[in-house]
């Protein structure tokens, strides 16, 4: 339940007056509620005392990134600080019989959605742990330097933090960046918009039935990195897969390189979870090996 205290300041950030709240699903790092107000309006807070105090303020900067790309729906963003996030709350209802069409279709223009450079002006968060966006001059223009370097060295280094890593691991990341370059050779493109932590907890139905992405780990880079994710843990449609390559063309040989873009979660999910995740990390590793 909301404090009075906590109430008293949603009402004069919203100048509206609360009539109930309720607890809804907000993910395992916050806890969330809808909030119905006096005038008819409903809004969606998420809060935690526990969170880095920068942790909404940037989820609210990648909400809005992704909104700049007029390509997918987003929840509009009411208020932020440290301590809470005010959404626009959208009524998710059943899918539209096209649902994964659409959503394949809009996945595919959002990431025609492109920047200059690899990364974002910003670090942010993927699930609770720190993600590094800000490229150095070596990373800027280089895909295969930016991936390694910032996703899955940083995952290590943080599994060797943890107590995670032996010399297995160890040894596959080191033979891992002496082929890194052969495993991504040939994919460039321009960065494109990505959503960064797309699975099937991560995106809803909207009042009429369409696609709405949530809780964002937003940077610039290669959209294949995106998809991968999307096989990670299932929930998409052949038809999401058959109306992205549709609109936009993926090149040929993407299929072998989802699992270096899928180690970058299972890492993330070694540190976040503990062991569990570890020899799926390995296998990943092995099947470049």
């Amino acid at each position: 339940m909301l404090t009075d205290k906590l109430k008293t300041k949603v009402e004069n950030i919203l100048n509206d007056k609360i009539q109930s709240t309720g607890p809804v699903s907000g993910g395992c790092i916050s806890d969330a509620y809808k909030i119905s107000c006096q005038s008819g309006k409903n809004y969606f807070l998420k809060l935690s005392s526990n969170l880095p105090e920068d942790m909404f303020p940037k989820e609210a900067n990648g909400l809005s990134e992704l909104k700049k790309s007029d390509a997918i729906r987003v929840p509009g963003v009411i208020y932020k600080d440290a301590s809470i996030i005010i959404l626009e709350f959208i009524q998710s209802l059943g899918r539209s019989k096209k649902f994964f069409e659409d959503f394949g279709r809009k996945f595919a223009e959002l990431h025609k959605f492109t920047s200059q450079r690899f990364g974002f002006f910003e670090d942010n968060y993927i699930g609770a742990t720190p993600q590094l966006n800000i490229a150095n001059d070596s990373e800027k223009d280089n895909w295969i330097n930016f991936y390694f370097n910032k996703r899955i060295l940083y995952q290590f280094h943080l599994a060797e933090k943890n107590r995670y890593s032996t010399e297995e691991l160890s040894d596959g990341i080191k033979k891992l960046e002496n082929k890194i370059q052969e495993i991504l050779s040939g994919i460039e493109e321009a960065p494109s918009l990505l959503h960064g932590d797309l699975w099937s907890g991560n995106f809803i139905s909207d009042e009429k039935g369409n696609v709405c992405l949530i809780d964002p780990a937003v940077y610039y880079g290669h959209r294949e990195a995106d998809l991968a994710m999307t096989k990670l843990f299932g929930g998409f449609d052949k038809k999401f897969y058959d109306a992205y390559k549709e609109t936009y063309p993926l090149k040929d040989g993407y299929k072998y390189r989802e699992n270096i873009y899928k180690l970058y979660h299972v890492l993330n999910h070694l540190n976040l979870f503990g062991s569990g995740y570890y020899s799926q990390a390995i296998s990943l590793i092995r099947y470049y090996l």
